[in-house]
């Protein structure tokens, strides 16, 4: 039976009451974002993609009303409240402006990364705001339930004051086709989950370097398959952030091993564990802290998952956003710090040194 040790892994649903119009019917959408939905009861009222077909499975699986035969037509329908986005970086941009100016739109939730370009994300949150319209980016990882519990001990000081996190990842490079066309590939694609994990969990950073490399086993061409990227934040804590979307050989007859995992050590305590994708199970976390629990190593335990039930909780702040008038925890103008984070990572790989975070404008 699972034991959270008084800790919060999942967010509580506050308003469920805003109606979703979900654009895409790949993986993420089919698998994640509706099966959330579905658990957590929010209410899904229509759905559209590029091939109706396979949107209509989906519509049935879900017991979605309303199948469109576009976005476009999505986004015009008046009884959606909110746009939900699953759908390549360089057609997202016009889908959010196309619901931007539809009057009875009250939310967009867009995919990671936002856009190609940081100028891009930085237009698309000036237009939202212009348009008086809620922009949310799902930046997922931050409600997976270890980093969430991290966070709640993180802010106690249980680790006292942070010296040095680390983020390693070894998955599968199963890349949409989409990515063989941009020559930006892991740091914008996969590296983003953790560069935004990180400042969620200490704050705007001062300064990154990115080493890369690229990844002979992925066949199209690109700058950065292989990724490590050393990143300073406030009170000179120092992190890691490793991605190698590769983790061996996959012929038959070798066992490969699949993991992100993650450690944060304090001057009064340490915390590691493990984000539980992409092997289907829970994800980990485990502490001692000399304040907290005497040295003893404590293990707090959870039955959901980053995928899909992380993704209640990027819905969930941003119904609570559209109800209460508040800002959504993901917001737009957030997100751009993030996505200005990835811009000096690239300028650190084409430069070839540390980039401070001053260099990069997001005004």
């Amino acid at each position: 039976m699972a034991d959270a040790k008084g800790f919060k892994p999942d967010v509580d649903v506050r308003v469920r009451e805003y109606r979703i119009g979900a654009i895409g019917a790949g993986m993420i959408m089919a698998e994640c974002h509706l099966a959330a939905y579905k658990e957590a009861g929010f209410p899904v009222l229509a759905i559209a993609s590029r091939t109706r077909a396979h949107v209509a499975e989906v519509a049935e699986r879900w017991g979605i009303p309303k199948v469109h035969d576009t976005p476009d037509d999505l986004i015009r329908d008046t009884d959606v409240d909110i746009v939900d986005l699953a759908f390549p970086p360089d057609q997202q941009p016009a889908l959010i402006r196309a619901a931007l100016k539809q009057p009875h739109i009250k939310a967009i939730l867009a995919q990671k990364p936002l856009a190609l370009s940081l100028d891009e994300a930085r237009k698309l949150r000036d237009e939202a705001k212009a348009a008086g319209k809620i922009l949310s980016v799902n930046q997922n990882m931050r409600y997976d339930q270890s980093m969430q519990v991290l966070k709640q001990i993180l802010d106690k000081g249980e680790l006292g004051d942070v010296v040095m996190a680390t983020i390693d990842m070894r998955a599968i490079p199963h890349w949409q086709t989409f990515l063989e066309e941009f020559d930006r590939l892991t740091l914008s694609n996969m590296s983003v989950h953790h560069l935004d994990v990180l400042r969620f969990l200490f704050g705007d950073p001062t300064e990154i370097y990115t080493a890369t490399r690229t990844d002979p086993r992925t066949k199209f061409k690109h700058k950065d398959g292989i990724t490590v990227s050393t990143i300073k934040f406030p009170g000179n804590v120092l992190a890691v952030s490793m991605e190698d979307v590769w983790a061996g050989p996959r012929e038959e007859g070798f066992d490969s091993e699949f993991y992100i995992r993650w450690r944060v050590e304090g001057t009064d305590g340490v915390a590691h564990g493990t984000i539980g994708w992409p092997n289907g199970e829970a994800s980990t976390l485990t502490y001692a802290s000399r304040k907290t629990t005497g040295g003893k190593w404590v293990t707090p335990t959870w039955e959901t998952m980053w995928f899909p039930h992380a993704f209640v909780g990027v819905m969930e702040q941003l119904q609570y956003a559209v109800k209460s008038g508040t800002v959504p925890v993901l917001n737009v103008a957030d997100n751009v710090k993030t996505m200005a984070l990835v811009e000096a990572g690239y300028r650190s790989m084409d430069e070839g040194r540390a980039i401070k975070l001053s260099e990069i404008a997001i005004d």
